[in-house]
């Protein structure tokens, strides 16, 4: 008979829950903190529950409460029913708090154009910040921001990082610049013939100091300084991409910015050296549970456009 009214008496779920504080932590004031309600409401909630299923549940001590035989037996009865639905009832605000927040998304003004649109079309609010890897990096660290998109991995015990995959610097030319003699040159390794080629082309740069084209040369001619000098200074990679694709040139650019415009036809593959390394892609985020599920989304989202 006990169990019996014990189930008819399921009415109000916050008395369980208050009686689960109360049972785990033997005491009404602390189950008041734990619950974030007043001692005296604690107290009226489990007035109410006693009264409910008919029995005593806690005995009053000086320095707190027992349980009664009563309460083990409820106790047994409903931990792994409550549990699951408090599971469910957290899953559920953790997912809707992620679906609706304002995400701010710390990436270089370079790689905006990679990632961005597809960040954009998987997430409802983005702010995006623009920084050097340093800048991005000291702005998760300090929780300014919740993400960072860098090419830099931190030894770091606040920050969370991850390898999302690899970019890499290629040579790209416009449609209209014959490449059949610097493609057979490539072929034939003549290094001699491919840089005197490229010296007599025009240059896009995204900055005056030409670094990838500097860092190109390095690796691939193995010489610390081109004898080029670009024609054309566009302080950004995407914008440099867009107007180097409605005019004549080459420039040295992420794969993952020109990738789309190469499929289109808009710019050509002038040279993928297998002697030019690969640069990783890290995903950096705080060290909070909320953002856990969000920064897996994102990964993801990058992985894709990085395949």
């Amino acid at each position: 008979m006990f169990v019996i009214n014990i189930f008819i008496a399921m009415v109000n779920l916050e008395w369980y829950r208050t009686f689960k504080s109360v049972y785990k932590n033997g005491n009404f004031s602390l189950a008041a903190k734990e619950l974030f309600i007043s001692q005296p409401a604690v107290s009226q909630q489990i007035a109410m529950l006693e009264a409910h299923v008919g029995y005593t549940l806690f005995n009053r001590k000086s320095k707190g409460v027992v349980p009664t035989e009563y309460a083990k037996l409820l106790n047994n009865l409903i931990i792994d029913a409550l549990d699951r639905l408090e599971n469910v009832e957290n899953g559920f605000r953790a997912k809707a708090f992620n679906t609706n927040r304002l995400l701010s998304i710390g990436i270089s003004k370079h790689l905006l154009g990679c990632f961005g649109s597809s960040l954009v079309s998987k997430f409802d609010f983005i702010d995006f910040t623009f920084g050097t890897n340093e800048e991005l990096f000291d702005l998760v660290n300090s929780k300014k921001i919740d993400f960072a998109i860098v090419t830099k991995q931190y030894d770091t015990f606040d920050t969370l990082q991850q390898q999302l995959g690899e970019i890499k610097q290629v040579v790209v030319a416009t449609p209209d610049i014959d490449l059949q003699i610097v493609k057979e040159n490539i072929t034939v390794n003549d290094l001699v013939a491919i840089e005197h080629w490229m010296n007599d082309q025009k240059w896009y740069s995204h900055d005056s100091g030409i670094p990838h084209i500097k860092l190109f040369w390095l690796h691939v001619f193995n010489k610390k300084r081109p004898a080029i000098i670009a024609n054309y200074i566009i302080p950004s990679e995407n914008e440099m991409i867009a107007i180097l694709a409605q005019n004549t040139g080459i420039s040295v650019v992420w794969d993952c910015n020109v990738a789309s415009k190469i499929q289109d036809k808009e710019l050509q593959l002038v040279w993928d050296s297998p002697k030019m390394p690969t640069t990783p892609v890290f995903l950096l985020s705080g060290k909070n549970d909320n953002l856990n599920a969000i920064a897996q989304e994102i990964a993801v989202v990058v992985k894709v456009v990085l395949e």
